[in-house]
């Protein structure tokens, strides 16, 4: 995603944070990880970026964890926005399902420093970091569970976000090295895998009505 565009972005985000040196610094951060890991980052790295003196630094944030973790909660609600906003209510489930994640995978794919920031750097921040993470997940695994309730079906909490660890690794996966396809090519994988878990795990006893246009093509055995 070119500079301009992450910064427009995140300005929409950071829209209800009065502080424009908070603001200015998130972005700093932002980016900042566009050319270096987390790990080799520092404070003068993030200060250069946004403008502002170390002491300016320090009257928002503790340090560099604090300023990820106000990263991270801005990139997460800019993904979940997207996947909200792809659901057309109404719609067969598995179409929903697929929409949603096509949205949500192309965000990501779209955003080189969000990618990494939500699935790789937010580790190195501890419990801090699970915590806001795990909050993430869950509110996938919420909008997976309800869009196969829509179809009369009902897929267990623990099922729903066993689907969305996995949806993740596989994310995690396409991006190594060398991986070369782009993560929008994980699309009819993942929505096969939610379908096949709906009709497995679904805690009704039936299946979840599913759209007829929509056909699945497997899951993938590895790398493509």
């Amino acid at each position: 995603m070119p500079e301009s565009n992450l910064n427009f972005a995140l300005d929409t985000l950071l829209s209800d944070v009065q502080h424009e040196h908070y603001r200015r610094l998130v972005k700093g951060l932002a980016q900042a990880l566009s050319a270096k890991p987390y790990a080799d980052l520092t404070i003068t790295d993030i200060v250069r970026e946004a403008g502002v003196s170390r002491r300016t630094f320090y009257e928002h944030f503790e340090g560099r964890s604090d300023c990820l973790l106000a990263l991270y909660a801005a990139a997460s609600r800019q993904a979940l926005q997207a996947l909200r906003e792809a659901i057309a209510p109404g719609r067969p489930w598995r179409e929903q399902v697929e929409n949603g994640l096509r949205a949500y995978l192309g965000h990501l794919g779209g955003n080189p420093t969000l990618l990494r920031t939500l699935l790789i750097e937010i580790w190195t921040l501890g419990d801090a970091g699970l915590s806001v993470r795990r909050e993430v997940n869950r509110e996938i695994a919420a909008f997976i569970q309800q869009a196969v309730r829509g179809a009369g079906a009902e897929l267990p909490y623990p099922l729903a976000l066993a689907v969305v660890g996995a949806i993740h690794e596989l994310i995690l996966e396409r991006i190594e090295p060398g991986a070369g396809a782009p993560l929008e090519a994980l699309l009819p994988h993942v929505t096969e895998l939610v379908s096949r878990v709906a009709q497995a795990g679904d805690c009704t006893g039936r299946e979840p009505a599913m759209n007829p246009s929509a056909t699945g093509s497997g899951l993938p055995a590895g790398p493509t």
